[in-house]
């Protein structure tokens, strides 16, 4: 696998600009999770995934794990400024507060990836989705 370089500045990235890396991120790790856990059919996958991409389920999320006393000071602080960084698009399918949340979730996970805090990293996403199993966010696949 390519060894991709820290971001050394990434506290200073808008918080908009560590939600676009973030959900990427988290994108490819839960699909990574459906295909190592989950026997699904091909046609499924993409459904699966929503239960835990979703704004709705990343919401979710951040709710559980904050009530929960997940997040430090600094993970806390990431996420406030990704949920309140002021986004021109407006959401399809969830209401403006969901989408705030879900964007301070993917902020988080776009500055840990991006300053190579791997080991955390791994550490949210294992709670994120233990957390979405915990809640029955998860439609099971076939």
């Amino acid at each position: 696998m390519i060894e991709l370089e820290k971001i050394k500045e990434a506290r200073q990235l808008n918080g908009l600009v560590l939600a676009y890396m973030g959900d990427a991120v988290y994108e490819v790790f839960v699909r990574h999770h459906l295909l190592s856990k989950e026997t699904v059919k091909p046609g499924q996958l993409h459904k699966l995934a929503k239960s835990f991409v979703s704004a709705k389920a990343q919401a979710a999320i951040l709710k559980t794990l904050t009530d929960n006393g997940f997040f430090n000071e600094e993970e806390l602080e990431i996420m406030k400024r990704g949920r309140n960084a002021k986004s021109n698009t407006v959401p399809k399918n969830t209401d403006v507060q969901t989408y705030r949340y879900s964007t301070a979730f993917e902020s988080l996970i776009g500055y840990l990836f991006l300053t190579g805090d791997q080991d955390r990293l791994n550490n949210v996403i294992d709670a994120a989705i233990a957390a979405t199993y915990e809640k029955g966010g998860v439609e099971r696949g076939g």
